[in-house]
């Protein structure tokens, strides 16, 4: 193929299916395939993609530090990131004629490695941090409430390296170079203005984020997330994700706030423990999931339900029963999280766990309490260790004509 890459056209197709969409996050569109590894999903709309979008099966997360301390010039590399991150969602390159179309003498405006991909559900998901508030760029009076300082959590065990950023940048795709070519291109349009502090790849999503997703399993080889708040949930979603009119600020109404925990899961361990306390542990069957007492995955969970020695049959340190609503008030939160793989810890054991992701209105009142009931009583815990986290601010959708930054800089 000549004069446009397949990759182009591929995008060219996408954009058009997407431009008759919905609204970004809960558009889900096959561009040039009818399967949906090549769907495109919608950039623009009142909420940012990537969140309530069915998960995709990979995700390539990255954490930035701002270097320049000028505030138009970040505001201007908001503007670019826009401009290149609605064209590779849409299958496009992250410019026009980046990869071979420009000029020999000069480096390609685009990295390359994902000419001939389709967009694969590509979504990109911007965060800002605590530390951009700091003064910086006189952002000071603007940082929410809500984007706390996470606490210190019994054993907690982080690394400043994979901890905090002033950015964050969430692409999931179903083709992990897709998502992998979209965040190496956002990092060298960046050059000079940001630099990467941590990244994460995951694979095998851990929640379905729609009901017509069927629940995936974590590498302890458990069903996971089967309560998940779904995309089809509008008014849950609204009360529990979305931020709200007097809220406050309000350039976060329609924004939400994202906390990233890197969890190491000790799966050496995990593997040696009988599948019985397995099951004692999560609260429900490893093989249909369904909670511990009942027959399928999708049956409610009795937390007053007892055996005939009198016995509660989700136990009083069960994860289900710690971390389920009704523990917590009928707090809920959208989770979004994936598998990872890093390698060994050179003792012989896999370096591997789940990338947790979530979102939440107010972290204060969602993610703080129930982390904090989960650390101190969760039986699991004795098989998982936190090595990194992070809290993000996720702005509003971009409406057509706007850029990542207008909400927060006006």
């Amino acid at each position: 193929m000549t004069g446009v890459s397949r990759r182009r056209l591929f995008g060219m197709t996408g954009a058009g299916v997407a431009i008759a969409g919905t609204a970004a996050g809960t558009g889900y569109f096959a561009a040039s395939r009818p399967d949906e590894t090549a769907a495109t999903v919608p950039f623009r709309g009142p909420h940012q993609a990537g969140i309530t979008t069915p998960a995709q099966d990979r995700m390539h997360f990255v954490a930035f530090d701002v270097t320049t301390t000028d505030r138009a010039e970040l505001a201007a590399l908001l503007r670019d990131w826009t401009q290149a991150a609605e064209r590779m969602t849409a299958g496009l390159e992250a410019i026009e004629n980046g990869a071979v179309g420009g000029r020999t003498e000069a480096p390609p405006g685009d990295t390359g490695e994902a000419l001939d991909l389709p967009a694969s559900a590509l979504t990109l998901t911007i965060g800002f941090g605590p530390s951009l508030f700091d003064g910086r760029f006189g952002l000071g009076d603007r940082r929410p409430a809500a984007l706390l300082d996470l606490p210190h959590f019994p054993a907690d065990n982080l690394d400043p390296a994979r901890s905090s950023g002033d950015l964050c940048v969430q692409a999931c795709a179903n083709d992990p170079q897709v998502a992998v070519h979209a965040v190496r291109n956002l990092a060298r349009i960046g050059f000079g203005k940001v630099a990467v502090r941590w990244s994460q790849l995951g694979f095998g999503r851990t929640s379905t984020t729609s009901r017509a997703q069927s629940t995936p399993r974590n590498l302890f080889g458990f069903k996971d997330g089967t309560n998940n708040l779904k995309a089809e949930d509008t008014a849950e979603l609204d009360r529990h994700v979305w931020v709200q009119p007097g809220d406050g600020p309000e350039w976060m109404s329609g924004g939400t706030y994202l906390v990233a925990r890197r969890i190491r899961m000790h799966i050496e361990t995990w593997d040696r423990t009988s599948l019985a306390e397995q099951e004692a542990i999560v609260g429900r069957a490893k093989g249909s999931g369904a909670p511990n007492g009942a027959a399928e995955e999708f049956d409610p969970v009795d937390l007053q339900a007892r055996s005939p020695d009198g016995e509660f049959r989700i136990a009083a340190d069960a994860h289900i029963r710690l971390a389920a609503p009704a523990t917590h008030g009928g707090v809920r939160m959208l989770r979004r999280g994936y598998n990872f793989t890093d390698g060994s810890d050179g003792l012989g054991r896999l370096d591997a766990g789940l990338f947790f992701v979530c979102f939440n209105r107010d972290p204060r009142t969602q993610f703080v309490p129930v982390q904090r009931m989960l650390s101190k009583k969760d039986a699991m815990m004795e098989y998982l260790e936190h090595t990194g986290s992070a809290i993000f601010a996720c702005p509003p959708g971009v409406p057509p004509g706007g850029h990542w930054g207008d909400s927060l800089f006006g």
